[in-house]
């Protein structure tokens, strides 16, 4: 335990900083010229491939496991050719077998495809991203209510940037492999219904390279700011879950605050996800709340996620394994940024024990925290640093936070994907395998987004 606990320490201290020189070096898309059967790039930008069925050569995939005494010691790979037509990953084939030869193809460079991350806990609406460097003081013992107080005087400076930095955040996460997400969007009596809309309004027009589900989130408090009305208009305004936030903290009355969140749920039809950083008694009380809720309310069952959840860090191992079987058997399911410093999520265990975990950044840059850089893989990187003791399966393992646990290989190292008929959605990465890319955090090259170049280049 104590070995754990400065190696904890350690991390807290150096862990950001190794990541962030890691992907700092990282290497962009690069501007080539091209014959005329393909597209040109420029600087930064990515490929336009128009076509909707065409051949991606030289794709290195993952063919299994080298087992030494039943121990993972190495991943074999093979070089592939996939067909995509539609969006779809329609056949996988010998590397540069083209049954048609009419269809245009592409070259992956050998660069190792795997899955494509989800960004699932990020503030898409209120982000200095994209606009001038910003890092705004907050001393020891600024409270939630000392950020609210501020957000009243900080969100109307924001709105008018909104739509141009959150599509400058979209370019940032799919330059690092996301295609998927879930963004948390203001809903409380400053922003009105404001932020929604012009989220929404940045999302249809990405809606071919992105995929983003918006949570309507009273970061007020539900009850403190009596955002229950506008909480309603968002749900028939088009926000797919119901948010939340610290129901004792800032609302003052847990029980009214999650069951008015979970009745505009109910009303609506929608799912919950609730920002719960409470570490006090207070927020067990929540969590168990919370589980107690939806075991008696099966409408519920498989449709909570609780962002954070901080107070998990608070239970010995048999109180978590207790609550992590009963989330498990409910489909409760984790957000978490994975965060490094004194507190020890016990992520392992509950995935140990059937809970789904996935993982976002949270902030990027904004008046939360200057840290965040939009990788899942760096998040898969500090899972495996902080919860697992390294070896070439547990390394391929810690990969599904970041892809929702969606891998190529399954435990056995039999692939699992990609198959025929899978969406298109991919990364492709300067690795050899999916160890060596959550250890070391490797660069990406390209992503695709259901067929569709999102980002980076191929020959």
């Amino acid at each position: 335990m104590k070995e754990n606990k400065s190696r904890r320490e350690f991390i807290s201290q150096s862990g950001k900083m190794v990541t962030a020189c890691a992907l700092f070096g990282a290497t962009g898309s690069v501007a080539y010229a091209a014959d005329s059967a393909k597209p040109t790039c420029e600087t930064g930008k990515s490929m336009n491939i128009t076509a909707k069925h065409y051949y991606l050569d030289n794709v290195l995939l993952e063919a299994g496991f080298q087992f030494d005494n039943n121990v993972a010691t190495s991943t074999r790979t093979e070089l592939k050719t996939l067909e995509i037509n539609d969006g779809k990953i329609v056949a996988l084939g010998d590397n540069k077998a083209h049954a048609d030869a009419t269809l245009p193809h592409y070259d992956a460079g050998g660069k190792l495809m795997l899955p494509a991350m989800r960004d699932m806990h990020i503030h898409l609406d209120k982000t200095f991203y994209g606009g001038p460097w910003r890092s705004l003081n907050r001393p020891a013992g600024t409270t939630i209510q000392d950020m609210i107080r501020l957000e009243h005087k900080l969100l109307p400076e924001l709105q008018p940037y909104t739509q141009a930095r959150a599509e400058a955040l979209i370019d940032l996460i799919q330059s690092k492999g996301s295609t998927i997400a879930r963004s948390h969007c203001n809903i409380e009596p400053t922003s009105g219904l404001k932020n929604l809309e012009n989220l929404q309004a940045v999302l249809a027009r990405r809606k071919a390279g992105f995929d983003c589900e918006i949570v309507a989130f009273p970061q007020h408090g539900l009850l403190l700011s009596k955002s229950e009305p506008l909480m309603r208009e968002a749900m028939q305004a088009g926000a797919h879950y119901v948010g939340g936030l610290d129901p004792t903290n800032v609302d003052a009355a847990m029980e009214k605050s999650l069951d008015t969140m979970f009745q505009i749920a109910l009303d609506y039809d929608k799912g919950v996800d609730i920002h719960l950083h409470e570490t006090s008694p207070a927020g067990v009380a929540a969590v168990n709340y919370m589980v107690e809720t939806v075991e008696k309310t099966p409408e519920l069952k498989g449709k909570l996620t609780i962002s954070h959840g901080f107070a998990l860090a608070m239970l010995n191992e048999q109180q978590v394994d207790e609550i992590a079987t009963r989330m498990a058997a409910q489909r409760i399911t984790i957000a978490s940024t994975v965060p490094i410093g004194t507190m020890h999520m016990p992520l392992k265990q509950l995935r140990d024990k059937g809970v789904f975990v996935m993982t976002g950044t949270d902030s990027v840059i904004d008046h939360w925290s200057p840290y965040g850089l939009g990788d899942m893989l760096e998040k898969a990187n500090l899972y495996a640093q902080l919860y697992i003791r390294p070896n070439e399966q547990t390394l391929s393992r810690s990969l599904g936070i970041a892809t929702g646990d969606v891998l190529p290989l399954n435990d056995k190292g039999e692939r699992v994907w990609p198959k025929a008929q899978d969406d298109a959605s991919f990364v492709l990465v300067d690795a050899s395998c999916s160890a060596e890319a959550v250890a070391r955090i490797s660069p990406r090259t390209a992503t695709f987004h259901k067929g569709n170049l999102v980002w980076g280049t191929v020959g």
